[in-house]
């Protein structure tokens, strides 16, 4: 049996029962029982695919003061503004950064630090215009990098594709596929790449176990470092 503060995915048969604040998700994928939070504070149990519901609400009986805890770190996570107009502070290449106007013709413009963005307007919600220009760099910049350290590693990877993911920041494949978060343009370098590693690792262990992580940290020794980064400000990129 698992319990996690990790968002997480599920390919299984489905939801079993559900109460307001937790849910059952059967999977054949699972081995254990697991516990979950989702962004808006509903608990998940997985159940394996030999494990029965009644199992698995003792199991979520047994750990309710953890998801509780759980909760509550969540609330204490910080949150990026819903709205982004000119002076909010946004996260941009791994910092906080203030959304200023920016003089570049005629066109209206802003800049995230030395990065120059073309907007409809000065005025209103700047948000959208703003994340498809971040999705347009992660579609070049992220391939490009996952190729270089895939040949720094020796990888064998048939195929980079970036993704608007809401659980996970990026995905492998058994066939050499290797999905990433668009997002990661707006972590630090040493983050995005240790994302790209982890990825990298996997096309030799489909897995999280010790072989895994052993091999993670040959190629990205800060790894943790990264982690924790992204378990203080994923948050703020709505992960």
């Amino acid at each position: 049996m698992a319990v996690s503060g990790e968002q997480h995915e599920f390919f299984g048969l489905g939801t079993v029962a559900a109460t307001p604040d937790i849910i059952f998700v059967r999977s054949m994928r699972a081995q254990h029982y697991r516990l979950t939070l989702r962004k808006d504070s509903v608990g998940v149990v997985t159940i394996p695919s030999r494990g029965s519901e009644r199992e698995a609400r003792r199991f979520a009986e047994e750990h309710q003061d953890w998801l509780e805890r759980a909760r509550s770190r969540q609330a204490r996570k910080p949150r990026g503004a819903a709205l982004w107009t000119l002076g909010t502070h946004v996260l941009w290449r791994g910092e906080m950064t203030e959304i200023r106007p920016a003089s570049d013709g005629a066109r209206p413009t802003v800049c995230l630090a030395a990065d120059v963005f073309r907007v409809p307007a000065l005025v209103g919600d700047l948000r959208p215009t703003l994340e498809a220009h971040f999705l347009r760099r992660g579609k070049v910049e992220l391939p490009g990098r996952t190729w270089e350290l895939a040949a720094e590693t020796c990888m064998n990877v048939k195929q980079v594709t970036v993704r608007n993911q809401r659980s996970r920041w990026g995905s492998c494949s058994a066939g050499g596929t290797i999905s990433l978060n668009w997002r990661l343009v707006q972590s630090p370098d040493s983050v995005r790449d240790y994302i790209i590693y982890h990825e990298l690792m996997h096309l030799q262990e489909m897995n999280h176990s010790d072989r895994f992580w052993a091999r993670v940290q040959e190629v990205c020794p800060a790894w943790r470092e990264a982690e924790r980064w992204l378990k203080r400000n994923g948050s703020l990129l709505g992960l």
